[in-house]
């Protein structure tokens, strides 16, 4: 990737430089054996182009640049911290979900998404009705359940329990082949009718069609934020076979709908 001379947190980006795999590894060595502040600056120095990389696809939702970039370097840092020299891995693959764990949970926790005082509490109101329905009944409430429950409208459960969830970003890959990427964002239909797109109910059944593998796969990308090479190691098959059943799965889930 070629970079023109842009000035990022100080920075010139067209004078930075990369380091070849085997001079990080012998930098973490000297790190881990010494603790040389030298080796440290180096590698992080030789890293920062993998920071900017990943800092692309967070850029566009009206966070400062500087401040998307030093959060990935914070990201960079820990990697450096944790990366374990007798794992087979090469740095910069194990950098890159370290960087965008950090930068995700910037944009959660101090992202420009505030929610109220008052929508938090509907929310842990709505929790606590939850769990007194099913000792009552012993069975999951649905929403309308809940909402006659606290006494509140359908729509504003839903809203408030979603306000408390960790985000998922819009620009998250969904499915990636022969380089046309497929983003959550173009999973999502363009409909005035709001009780379709909130009847959480319906996509539930949808998913309980699906085999355990693909529910599997439909919970680590998208309720744990997982990578699909992080899921392909976690369950052991290949990223491209994850990649495949994920979009298989979300057709399924489509169509059933």
């Amino acid at each position: 990737m070629a970079y023109s001379k842009v000035v990022i947190s100080g920075i010139n980006t067209s004078e930075l430089t990369v380091l070849k795999e085997s001079e990080k590894i012998e930098l973490l060595k000297e790190i881990q054996a010494t603790g040389s502040k030298e080796a440290r600056d180096k590698l992080i120095q030789g890293n920062l182009r993998l920071v900017l990389s990943v800092i692309q696809k967070f850029t566009g939702r009206g966070e400062d640049i500087d401040d998307l970039f030093q959060i990935g370097v914070v990201g960079l840092i820990k990697a450096i911290n944790n990366f374990d020299l007798t794992k087979e891995v090469r740095f910069s693959t194990y950098c890159v979900p370290m960087i965008s764990g950090e930068l995700r949970r910037y944009l959660r926790d101090y992202g420009q998404i505030k929610v109220s005082r008052s929508l938090r509490d509907l929310a842990y109101k709505a929790i606590q009705a939850k769990e007194r329905l099913i000792l009552k009944n012993q069975r999951e409430p649905d929403i309308e359940e809940i909402a006659r429950e606290i006494g509140a409208k359908r729509a504003d459960v839903v809203i408030a329990l979603e306000s408390i969830s960790d985000p998922i970003s819009l620009y998250e890959p969904v499915y990636s082949d022969s380089g046309d990427t497929l983003y959550i964002m173009d999973q999502i239909g363009d409909k005035n009718d709001v009780d379709s797109w909130m009847d959480e109910l319906s996509i539930r059944d949808a998913i309980k069609e699906l085999g355990e593998r693909e529910r599997t796969i439909l919970y680590l990308r998208f309720l744990q934020g997982k990578t699909q090479v992080e899921v392909a190691g976690e369950i052991g098959i290949s990223q491209a076979q994850v990649s495949r059943l994920e979009k298989g799965a979300i057709n399924r889930i489509k169509g059933n709908l």
